[in-house]
């Protein structure tokens, strides 16, 4: 801003507030702030706005605040901009409470002089028209030059500020501003803020992401107990986070404090029960009928899915979906699913479409989105053969395993289960010294190949049990190998 033009509005300044005939007009986000700031009597003549909290009950603030996680983002975009053109980054709460204020030093010590400073209140309330309490009031981005400020004692300032909202609620939380003398205004500051509050509200919300898995994993046992009755997982604030069954909730429920039960706008009632964070809600006394879903994933032959009796084959890579999900009942993101499928190299677009299709080819009732699991009755070859591992039943184990888990499978995540299926089966298996045992499991593909477990038959079958010969015949092919 050059000097002409600071005069100018300063002329403007002492006409309007002079009650005498203006000349021009303020614009329209200064007249409004201005009329705003005179009826909470606010007198233009004011030394600086009030100062209410001291040093430590900043810090005390300012922990607890939100901005705090994203303040490095903030520190990053604003703060050596801020020191390389004399100017200030500010961060306020939502009522204009200055939690944070760094910049160079010369211009600190003369934002000193009019309590620019942490623990003052900038709120238009309190100290009339400026970047900060104007962005507060307005909830936009707003520049505020010189005269246009109602203070007199603050028109050697000019400053920009935008405002920071709450991902989870959309909230006010905060504003964002950048300050300095007259001199040394720079055009692009109001972009330059307006950026900076969008990556403060991008990373809120990737930090809002996270925190949502990690309630979803702690406290989906309980939306998993209700079985076949339909109930949601809440967040703190009444977002939705799971259902059974889909799509029957919108995505956020106003949960009023200490309320048992809430009305869902269509008729129903739904019990609320309060857990160590969040809200579990359900329908007492509906039942669903569960789709059934059986997997066959062992061997060589094409992967199938059965649903309701339907059997259904499957590609690879929809195989490696269902199994992953199989493997972790309460659910996995698409970002999850994608690093247990493509590690570090793959993209939860990718994933997501391909979910979108595979729900689409299984019909309803089968998965869930969020996060992504299965929601039907799931049973197949893995489950059986993993439980009577566990149980130490390895007739049954052996009867049920045909061969690796999705053999061609090179995903991460399944290529580990595979090896640690195989060899926990091949452990117990030569662990028992049991003959039947080690010739059920040397006619699959994984024992076929396997030197050991020959040399086991041999030992362990009848010098006149016609198996003993073609075990010895094995073994010695896969001695000359």
């Amino acid at each position: 801003m050059d000097t002409e033009q600071a005069r100018r509005l300063s002329a403007l300044y002492d006409e309007v507030l002079g009650g005498g005939r203006a000349s021009a007009e303020p614009r329209p986000v200064v007249a409004e702030s201005w009329q705003r700031s005179l009826a909470a009597r606010v007198d233009p003549d004011l030394d600086a706005p009030p100062v209410v909290y001291g040093a430590d009950r900043v810090a005390e603030v300012r922990e607890a605040h939100p901005l705090n996680a994203v303040l490095p983002v903030l520190r990053q975009t604003l703060t050596s901009i801020a020191d390389e053109a004399s100017h200030i980054m500010i961060v306020t709460d939502a009522q204009g409470l200055v939690l944070w204020r760094e910049g160079a030093a010369d211009v600190r010590r003369q934002a000193d002089r009019i309590a620019l400073s942490e623990g003052a209140i900038w709120s238009e309330s309190a100290i009339g028209t400026n970047g900060m309490g104007t962005a507060l009031a307005t909830d936009q981005p707003v520049q505020i030059h010189s005269a246009e400020h109602l203070v007199r004692r603050i028109h050697a300032w000019t400053c920009a500020a935008a405002p920071v909202h709450d991902p989870d609620t959309g909230k006010l939380i905060g504003a964002v501003d950048v300050s300095g003398p007259l001199r040394t205004v720079h055009p692009a500051m109001m972009a330059l803020v307006t950026a900076a509050a969008h990556l403060a509200e991008g990373q809120l919300r990737v930090l809002m992401a996270a925190a949502d898995e990690q309630l979803r994993a702690r406290n989906m046992r309980h939306l998993m107990a209700l079985g076949n009755e339909p109930g949601a997982l809440l967040t703190p604030t009444g977002r939705v986070l799971a259902v059974q069954p889909l799509a029957w909730l919108p995505h956020r429920l106003e949960v009023p404090e200490g309320a048992e039960r809430i009305q869902l706008g269509d008729g129903r009632e739904a019990v609320v029960e309060s857990l160590a964070e969040g809200y579990l809600l359900r329908i007492p006394g509906a039942v669903r009928r569960r789709t059934s879903l059986d997997l066959k994933l062992l061997g060589s032959g094409q992967p199938v899915a059965t649903v309701n009796g339907r059997p259904i084959a499957l590609t690879l890579r929809r195989a490696e979906v269902l199994a992953l999900l199989m493997l972790h009942p309460a659910g996995l993101t698409a970002e999850q699913l994608m690093l247990q499928l493509y590690g570090d190299e793959g993209n939860p677009a990718t994933v997501r479409a391909e979910m979108h299709r595979l729900r689409n080819v299984l019909g309803s009732g089968v998965l869930d989105t969020k996060p992504y699991r299965i929601i039907a009755d799931v049973t197949g070859d893995v489950k059986v053969v993993r439980k009577a591992l566990a149980a130490r039943d390895l007739g049954t184990a052996l009867d049920h395993y045909s061969g690796p888990l999705l053999v061609r499978s090179e995903a991460p995540a399944l290529r580990a289960e595979r090896d640690e299926l195989d060899a926990t089966l091949r452990a117990a298996v030569l662990e028992s010294a049991d003959a039947d045992l080690l010739w059920q499991f040397a006619q699959t593909s994984t024992g076929a190949e396997d030197l050991e477990v020959y040399e086991r038959l041999e030992l362990a079958l009848a010098a006149d049990d016609p198996r003993r010969a073609t075990a010895r015949v094995r073994r010695l092919r896969l001695t000359e190998a």
